[in-house]
């Protein structure tokens, strides 16, 4: 047997460039012995050769240059040109001879004829449906036929454009041919070795259906499904599903036929088959070392392997998106700006406690009021307008007093409901909702004794943990201290929150409705004397404070250093851990033209005009008011200082996690467990370094991302969506166009009008690039983006609401601030004069 054309199915020869990825694959698994239908494989020197014999490059050349990447209808043109070309040339002499030679001597079976270009089947790409296969194939004559397709299909329509979208290069690509002995199954189907759509590996799924594997393959028959977890080998699920047709022999190929009746709702495979085809299925996975698309076939008890390719789509992770769930509208406004980026386990473990405890009402069993979509945090719209809805308050209603958190929805985007019954929902959520009210109501007697002691607590148990000797005492004091510490302050920010009912929201939209939005904002702005300093200022006040003299560094470190852009996440440092961050914050400060307490002395004044013309105009409301605006000072005050001290803990988190790290080897892998698993590995537990890996990857991947649209209804692809040129930044839903706007407007966070350049700032680190009186243009900020704030003429935001971090701040500084835009980052550059009218919500580009 010549071996430049021909060699045995399990002589993997030169590999890639002579076999092709699915000739290569399938050469290993028959070296290794695995169970694969007996061939031979056509080698590319045989497509080669016959193109060159007949000259046909050329002529390829010529059709591909009258192409581009969007001419599918030319594409189906050139396609079949080139297909007729080829089928006027015969293969070969020598060629013909040596595949004939093989074919007899295989014993002259019915064959299945298949392509294996080398730009097939690689853990980057897998070109699977490009080329054609065939199968059936008897007898000399249709088998050098079905060669001859073969070779033309590596220049079919899609073929040709899928290479181009994948920029493989037209010469740098050859084909193979695998002719393997039909196996004429009884049952076939397809093995993942792990999720298709997020990578996980923990479950296999298989698909079976009666019959040859096209029936599958080609969507025309629903299959059987079974799932199995990895790690037990035990079978987690079975569907069995009604299979009508199958697809079976015919003479000189293959065609649909109907199922037998006693066959169509019975179980393609049995149990003890289910669990040999896992086994054969890791076998596979584990001599190619990636995850696997497997097809593979029954006949009697006998299992084959048909062919198997990376599942490339598991490159780009999706494990953490619970988009998943349901037709639901997300947001992340509000939630966002707290929890800006993709989370790392560890942290989404330690967040979910948090939230569970600070939002305990907030669920319809077994939907609950928050997620992850793409490893970043959104709350769930349609669980909390069906719970509103349960308890009487009406679609219209809710948007309305979800507007200063949320910002105002699009009147033509639904929130579809959770399906449930009124009745199921009371019955699940009264109970704890009044459960709550009672805590909330009890904490927040003690809340300010709590939070005036939370400080030295939080140190104490920073040094303790800094001092653990052994992984076994470390995870007893989790247990016994660390995590009731962490629940207590969670459900100190819940009654901080809850005790007030609504009327943080509805006391500004009365105000609102008495004078005005820029009123309104003057009038909850610059109420440091009545209730103290907001949190979010802390900053500002410390760094005056150290530029004075009247605090040192440690003093300052141990107040302030705790908050900054990233607090939420655990693998991130504090501020207080580097040691050159005050010398930064100081210096950027020493440059601002305007002094932090003028500002706040110019927005006294404004409130007390603004106070003096409500007095005028509304005499008896503003007695009412000045007692609710008292109130509203205390809540706002009292909300930002608990959440404060939740940051605060999270810096204890984030020590015990080192700590863990340490003693457990780990170093920052614990980062990729959750809470339990930290725990069972200081218990002396050892999890997989492979979900480790997959982990982290996951978290790597979502991070190159940008950041997601504020608005998300339906199922959302955060790489599909990223790898769109047009893709709307605001809103995205599932099956509609999302083209951006190319409008800059969003929601009057704070009055005035400004002009001045644009500053685009993608990171609270990079601060330093911001010049006084610049705009500055960011995503979303929080706490740790409060020391630019006085530098700034006006703040513009993608992701925002009119009580968001960037229209508080901005209005107790008066600086006019356009939040919620969804495009700003988008639209803007820096450099750009643009006109800022934070009254109107507008963005004016001059020039």
């Amino acid at each position: 047997m010549n071996a430049t054309y021909i060699r045995d199915l399990a002589d993997e020869g030169l590999g890639l460039s002579e076999l092709g990825g699915k000739g290569q694959s399938l050469a290993r698994l028959a070296s290794a012995g695995l169970p694969v239908p007996d061939g031979f494989h056509i080698t590319t020197a045989g497509y080669d050769d016959f193109v060159a014999q007949h000259d046909l490059e050329g002529y390829i050349k010529e059709q591909l240059a009258t192409l581009n990447r969007s001419a599918g209808e030319a594409a189906d043109q050139v396609a079949a040109a080139i297909a007729a070309q080829f089928a006027e040339h015969g293969i070969p002499t020598e060629i013909a001879a040596d595949l004939l030679r093989a074919y007899h001597r295989l014993g002259s079976p019915p064959v299945a004829v298949r392509s294996s270009a080398t730009a097939e089947d690689l853990p980057d790409a897998s070109f699977a449906g490009q080329q054609e296969t065939f199968l059936n194939i008897s007898g000399d004559d249709q088998l050098l036929k079905a060669i001859l397709r073969c070779w033309a299909s590596l220049w079919t329509a899609r073929a040709i454009t899928y290479r181009a979208r994948h920029s493989i290069h037209a010469a740098k690509i050859s084909l193979a041919v695998v002719v393997q002995e039909l196996i004429d199954a009884d049952a076939s189907g397809i093995v993942f070795t792990a999720d298709p759509v997020t990578g996980d590996d923990a479950m296999i799924e298989i698909n079976a259906a009666w019959g040859l594997g096209e029936a599958v393959v080609g969507g025309q028959v629903t299959p059987d499904t079974m799932t199995v977890e990895r790690s037990s080998g035990k079978i987690m699920r079975t569907v069995i599903n009604t299979k009508m047709i199958m697809t079976g022999l015919t003479d000189g190929g293959v065609t649909s036929l109907p199922v037998r009746e006693d066959q169509q709702d019975a179980a393609t495979l049995d149990n003890s088959q289910v669990l040999r085809l896992v086994d054969l299925a890791i076998m596979v996975e584990d001599l190619l070392k990636d995850p696997m698309d497997i097809e593979w076939c029954r006949k009697g008890d006998q299992l084959f392997v048909l062919q198997a390719r990376p599942i490339t789509t598991a490159l780009h992770p999706d494990p953490w998106n619970d988009s998943r769930s349901g037709d639901f509208l997300w947001t992340n406004t509000n939630v966002g700006e707290a929890i800006p980026d993709v989370m790392t386990p560890a942290t989404w473990s330690m967040v979910q406690v948090f939230l569970t405890d600070a939002m305990a009402t907030a669920s319809i069993p077994p939907y609950v009021g928050y997620g992850r979509i793409g490893g970043r945090i959104y709350l769930n719209l349609s669980v909390t307008m069906t719970l509103s809805a349960a308890v009487g308050v009406s679609e219209k209603r809710y948007r309305s007093l979800t507007e200063e958190v949320f910002g105002k929805l699009p009147a033509d985007l639904e929130i579809p409901p959770v399906k449930a019954r009124r009745r199921d929902i009371i019955r699940a959520v009264l109970p704890m909702g009044v459960h709550v009210l009672r805590e909330a109501r009890r904490d927040v007697k003690v809340l300010d004794a709590y939070l005036a002691a939370h400080t030295a607590l939080c140190d104490r148990r920073r040094t303790e943990i800094a001092a653990v000797a052994t992984p076994v005492e470390l995870a007893d004091l989790w247990i016994e201290v660390l995590s009731p510490e962490f629940h207590r302050v969670s459900w100190m920010l819940s009654a901080a929150t809850r005790s007030s009912g609504a009327s943080f929201i509805t006391t500004r939209k009365r105000l609102q409705q008495l004078v005005g939005d820029a009123a309104a904002n003057a009038l909850t702005a610059g109420l440091r004397a009545q209730a103290g300093q907001l949190a979010s200022l802390g900053l500002l006040d410390g760094l005056d404070q150290l530029a004075a003299g009247e605090i040192d560094r440690e003093s300052f470190n141990r107040r302030y250093g705790h908050r900054g852009p990233h607090e939420f996440e655990i693998s991130v440092p504090r501020p207080g851990e580097d040691p050159d961050w005050i010398d930064r914050q100081l210096a950027e400060r020493a440059e601002s033209a305007t002094s932090y307490h003028d500002l706040l002395a110019a927005q006294e004044q404004k409130r007390n005009a603004a106070w003096a013309e409500l007095e005028q105009r509304h005499p008896v409301q503003a007695k009412i008011l000045h007692h609710q605006l008292r109130g509203w000072a205390k809540i706002s005050r009292d909300r930002e200082r608990a959440r404060s001290e939740v940051i605060r803990y999270f810096w204890v988190l984030r020590a015990y996690a080192l700590r863990a790290g340490e003693l457990t080897g780990l170093g920052d892998d614990i980062f990729f467990l959750d809470k339990a698993e930290i725990v069972r590995v200081l218990h002396g537990e050892t999890i997989s370094p492979k979900l480790i890996k997959q982990r982290r990857a996951a978290y790597q991947a979502y991070s190159a991302l940008p950041p997601y649209p504020a608005l998300i209804r339906g199922t959302f692809n955060p790489y599909v969506w990223a790898a769109d040129p047009n893709r709307r930044p605001d809103l995205f839903i599932e099956g509609s166009v999302n083209e951006a706007d190319v409008a800059v407007r969003g929601f009057p966070g704070s009055a005035g009008v400004v002009e001045a350049r644009v500053r685009v700032l993608n990171d609270a680190a990079d601060g330093a690039a911001l010049q006084p009186g610049e705009v500055l243009v960011t995503t979303i900020t929080n706490v740790g983006w409060t020391p630019l704030f006085p530098r700034a003429a006006a703040v513009i935001t993608d992701v925002g609401a009119p009580l968001s971090h960037a229209a508080i701040v901005a209005r107790e500084l008066g600086i006019p601030a356009v939040v919620g835009c969804g495009n700003a980052t988008m639209r803007l550059r820096t450099g750009d004069l643009v006109r800022v009218d934070g009254t109107a919500g507008t963005v004016e580009v001059l020039r």
